[in-house]
């Protein structure tokens, strides 16, 4: 009997399983390898869209930025326009000066001139002061007073002042530089309270001198007070207008009583001091000017916080201009530091309308 022979392949069962466990593995293989992979692409991504952002804020911020330097650059531009016209009015400015230093150059010969004929004038009023002042001690000695005052010791050594004339106006300088007589010390005390500024000595000694000038008008006159600063008003808002009678004892003391309640402030205008002093009906005969230098100020008030001594001069004609013609102006000048013009010019100011000019000891009344 013949025997069966099985024939064999040489790929069995084993074979294929080996194949499919090395295929499974290359498949688990790849699917690590790609899980891995899209892992870090998902992280590079991200790195990638945090970079966008900030880079999208640093464009906003960039822009931002570049808005502010065209406006700053447009501000600039219009600061160099303005500049440049600046400096055109500062040429213009610097050439001007020029011309008026050349004028004053020129006219210093004849300043010179004028000194001189003060000087003359000086001694000639020196003569009239003696002689009036002996006149007036006699009068005095007669009792001549409208009110008793009383100074130290009863001295009465203001000579040269004209007291005379039916009706006398009083127009008292209540700005701000009669608290001192020093600019320093008249910053410094103007910034005080009021009742330091009604004790300044200055202001005192205003006060005492308006006080003795009422008690020696002639007992037949009449007067009125104006104080004046950057306006000139009267003291008593009832008596505005009218003339009170120097032996009207008790609206002369109110008179008096209100000028020490003024808190002297502000500027100085001796224009609306003089303007004030032409419309009174009747007019005054006689001006009696207490003030302690040039003014500061003009018709209309000015904000600037200096003014030059021409300026200042250029102000005093201005005044000059609307004083009342025909009346004499007597000043009692009470001098401050600044001012070297003040005294000339008050001087001129009494030889021309024929009033007086003086400037009392501090000790005084």
């Amino acid at each position: 009997m013949a025997r069966n022979r099985r024939s064999t392949s040489q790929f069995n069962l084993s074979f294929l399983d080996v194949m499919c466990c090395g295929f499974g593995a290359v498949v688990l293989l790849v699917m690590l390898l790609n899980g891995n992979m899209i892992a870090a692409r998902k992280e590079i991504v991200a790195d990638r869209r945090s970079e966008v952002v900030r880079l999208e804020r640093e464009v906003k911020v960039g822009r931002e930025h570049l808005v502010s330097l065209q406006n700053s650059m447009t501000q600039t531009e219009q600061e160099l326009v303005r500049t440049e016209g600046l400096s055109a009015q500062v040429i213009a400015s610097i050439a001007q000066t020029k011309d008026e230093l050349a004028t004053l150059s020129g006219t210093s010969q004849a300043l010179r001139q004028h000194v001189n004929a003060l000087q003359a004038d000086l001694l000639s009023m020196e003569e009239e002061t003696r002689r009036v002042g002996a006149e007036q001690q006699a009068e005095l000695a007669r009792g001549g007073q409208a009110r008793e005052f009383k100074g130290q010791g009863d001295r009465q050594y203001l000579t040269g002042l004209r007291l005379g004339g039916k009706r006398t106006l009083l127009l008292v300088d209540a700005s701000a530089s009669m608290l001192e007589e020093t600019i320093v010390n008249i910053i410094i005390r103007r910034n005080l309270d009021d009742r330091t500024k009604l004790a300044s000595p200055k202001w005192q000694r205003t006060i005492k001198t308006v006080d003795w000038l009422t008690a020696n008008l002639p007992v037949d006159s009449a007067l009125q007070i104006y104080a004046f600063n950057t306006r000139a008003t009267p003291l008593v808002a009832d008596l505005q207008g009218g003339w009170v009678a120097t032996t009207d004892s008790k609206n002369v003391n109110r008179l008096i009583a209100a000028l020490r309640q003024t808190v002297p402030q502000g500027g100085t205008s001796l224009y609306n001091a003089f303007a004030a002093a032409a419309q009174l009906k009747p007019r005054p005969d006689n001006i009696l000017l207490l003030t302690d230098g040039l003014p500061t100020q003009g018709e209309k008030i000015s904000s600037r916080n200096s003014v030059s001594g021409d300026e200042r001069f250029k102000l005093f004609l201005q005044a000059k201009g609307v004083l009342p013609k025909g009346v004499p102006v007597n000043t009692i000048l009470f001098p401050m530091e600044g001012d070297p013009m003040a005294a000339v010019s008050f001087w001129q100011l009494a030889i021309d309308t024929g009033g007086s000019f003086l400037t009392p000891t501090r000790d005084w009344p």
